[in-house]
């Protein structure tokens, strides 16, 4: 399948400058820029001066959590649950997401059906369940009840697992069926019914045997983590990548640039949870909490970039909340210049992910995923946060949207 886009002007989102190109792509990768391209039988897009950028990259999403109560997840019918999470790819896609890492809940189900194309969707990295001790941000039981389901068919976002034996054997099963990625949760959340946003998670016993199970896979994992006590033991342990991290310090800016760690903030699902949280099942516990990471998050990204920290994008949203995805793009634009905001969201997500060269640019060899944009995002980083301003939306050198 062949697909030639005309007259663009090619944003390369390493430099921040344009070029102005015809951009040919065969079987689903970028082959060639250049002037006057041919491509006979080719699908034509006619740019005319448009912007040509390449598919944005979430780097933190839930696409089973189909509500914001996540304690209620496991109720539902595995069945409905991928219904509901075909529905969101969907609209992420549309929203011009062409590829997405599922920080819990998602499996290889999910991943399979999309790559094989029976759903529409983001190509989707997943982790399976996260790794929570007894008590932590992935245990949603609350004090009243001591059963745990954790059968694979349940669709919580959480696995609970203690000690280093039993934490190495479930970070071991979660790469058996495929894992990505491991996530771990190393402190407190807001979502979590009976854990403290300060609480540091796991002992670091714990942390350095999960992140050796991944390594020894070739793979990495992700920590929640909010304060700089659990983000700094996170990364102590090895750990590549800190999603929120909204209360960092000096400190942890350090230990980043050290370590060769990413960031991953979730500004806007705070902003979203503040809002209409309890709307979409946030239940007034959890919704009590927001306030403490709510305010830190936009200073804790300023001292991260300040500070030289590799930043990906991410969103965190759930239930309903998940049409806000591209307000994360203004509300980074606040302490960011536009070019950063789209990196983060391109080639430094993907350097997250392992995937540099193959998403995030549109150099030769690269996946054929593209957005053809009515404006100038360097000028106006509206033009990413709404998404009737996309032409098109093409993944795998296909017009998706």
């Amino acid at each position: 399948m062949s697909l030639l886009v005309r007259n663009a002007r090619v944003l390369d989102v390493v430099t921040g400058g344009y070029t102005e190109t015809d951009l040919r792509c065969e079987d689903g990768l970028v082959v060639e820029h250049g002037s006057g391209l041919k491509a006979p039988d080719a699908r034509v897009i006619e740019a005319d001066g448009a912007v040509v950028m390449p598919g944005l990259i979430d780097a933190h999403v839930h696409v089973t959590a189909l509500t914001a109560d996540l304690g209620a997840l496991g109720s539902h019918s595995p069945s409905y649950v991928a219904a509901h999470s075909a529905r969101t790819m969907g609209e992420m896609l549309d929203r011009g997401f062409t590829t997405v890492r599922d920080a819990s809940g998602a499996d290889y189900g999910l991943a399979d059906a999309q790559a094989d194309g029976l759903i529409r969707g983001p190509r989707l990295l997943f982790c399976g369940k996260g790794l929570s001790q007894t008590g932590g941000h992935g245990d949603t039981r609350d004090r009243g009840t001591t059963s745990h389901d954790g059968h694979q068919c349940c669709a919580g976002l959480g696995r609970i697992a203690d000690g280093v034996d039993a934490v190495r054997l479930a970070a071991r099963d979660e790469l058996r069926k495929g894992a990505n990625h491991l996530k771990v949760m190393a402190g407190g959340g807001v979502s979590s019914p009976t854990d403290r946003i300060d609480s540091t998670q796991y002992s670091m016993d714990e942390l350095r045997a999960i992140v050796e199970e991944a390594e020894a896979a070739n793979r990495y994992v992700a920590a929640h983590a909010y304060t700089a006590r659990a983000i700094n033991r996170a990364l102590a342990a090895g750990v590549r990548s800190i999603e929120h991290g909204n209360l960092l310090d000096d400190s942890s800016v350090q230990l980043f640039v050290s370590r060769d760690a990413y960031l991953v903030p979730t500004l806007v699902t705070y902003w979203a949870l503040k809002t209409e949280g309890r709307e979409f099942g946030l239940p007034e516990s959890s919704w009590r909490k927001v306030d403490d990471v709510l305010t830190a998050g936009i200073e804790g990204l300023e001292l991260a970039a300040r500070g030289g920290v590799k930043l990906a994008y991410g969103t965190d949203l759930l239930g309903g909340m998940h049409r806000h995805q591209n307000h994360e793009f203004r509300l980074r634009r606040e302490v960011q210049d536009a070019i950063d905001v789209i990196r983060a969201a391109t080639v430094n997500a993907a350097g997250l992910l392992n995937l540099s060269g193959e998403i995030g640019v549109l150099t030769p060899g690269a996946h054929a995923d593209l957005l053809v944009l009515d404006g100038d995002p360097l000028e106006d980083i509206g033009v990413l946060a709404e998404p009737k301003r996309f032409r098109h939306v093409v993944q795998g050198g296909v017009v998706v949207s």
